[in-house]
């Protein structure tokens, strides 16, 4: 098969190349899946889960990407639960190869059936961020109708998730970002922006939850915007400032088929749409790593 492999960490984006790999072997609860469309995280190649496997050990050249949609082409022994042919989408482990590739290995219960109408794009654009968003608001935030939260990044990938689900639910949404970004904020549901090139942030208090996504100054000043019993959430770094008499948690998105179901019914029924600024081919796939690129998704199989 057809992959994007990385061998050389200090090369970063120009160490990527397409290459002629063994397809992958399905192991014990693992299905094969035939990449329609794939997503990355532009600062993967700096994760040490791309270079090496549980033990510390080197594994390149490895392939990245972590975000897959396409068909189940094989079961490994004991899979239960989905299909050979079924179309699904999900969220691939950290220190295996990844999804950019014409076909991956993958641990079933991190896959959850796409819905019929959903396209293979859009479904590879919303495992990490459609994951996170959820996560962050409900696992660790318990978001309720009728509060408070402040979204940094709001019309980012992870942002503009966060405030769908938040305004579905009938929470008070205050949005972040650059002064061009405020149409786009409103479009998303926000009731407040707040340029952070002002000095605007500290009036934006006090909030129930803070979602950090971007960290540095911005993060560390808007810890204290949480009012008491508040959670401040980043996927950032580990917060420097703890807010006052409320909680700080940082955390790492975790595959999960049950939340992944219930992202897809709500991109079946419209309720929501993942950013999806650009599709580029496999042998291409490069330019979804380059600064300022936006959230490009790579298309592999039609």
């Amino acid at each position: 098969m057809q992959a994007i492999t990385v061998q050389d960490r200090q090369a970063g984006i120009d160490g990527l190349s397409l290459t002629e790999l063994p397809s992958p072997h399905a192991a014990e609860n693992d299905v094969i899946v035939q990449v329609h469309a794939a997503g990355v995280t532009r600062g993967e190649l700096d994760w040490p889960g791309t270079w090496t496997d549980r033990a510390g050990r080197d594994r390149t050249p490895s392939v990245p990407g972590h975000e897959v949609s396409g068909v189940v082409v094989d079961l490994g022994y004991g899979t239960t639960g989905l299909t050979i042919g079924q179309r699904v989408f999900g969220l691939t482990d950290w220190l295996r190869d990844g999804t950019l590739a014409e076909y991956v290995a993958v641990e079933a219960r991190n896959l959850a059936p796409l819905p019929a109408g959903v396209d293979h794009v859009t479904a590879a654009a919303l495992p990490i961020s459609g994951l996170t968003a959820w996560q962050a608001l409900f696992d660790h935030a318990n978001l309720q109708p009728g509060q408070t939260v402040l979204i940094h990044g709001i019309t980012g990938a992870v942002g503009s998730v966060a405030a769908q689900l938040a305004q579905e639910i009938g929470a008070h949404i205050i949005g972040t970002g650059r002064a061009a970004h405020q149409a786009r904020a409103t479009e998303l549901g926000a009731h407040r922006f707040v340029d952070l090139a002002g000095s605007d942030l500290e009036k934006a208090g006090p909030v129930d939850v803070v979602l950090d996504v971007i960290g540095g100054e911005a993060g560390e000043r808007s810890a204290a915007l949480v009012r008491p019993g508040g959670t401040f959430v980043t996927i950032a770094a580990p917060p420097t400032v703890q807010p006052a008499n409320a909680r700080a948690v940082f955390f790492v998105v975790e595959p999960n088929r049950d939340q992944l179901v219930k992202l897809a019914t709500r991109l079946q029924d419209g309720r929501l749409t993942p950013l999806v600024t650009a599709t580029v081919p496999l042998a291409e796939a490069a330019a979804a790593f380059q600064p300022g690129s936006g959230r490009t998704i790579i298309t592999v199989a039609e």
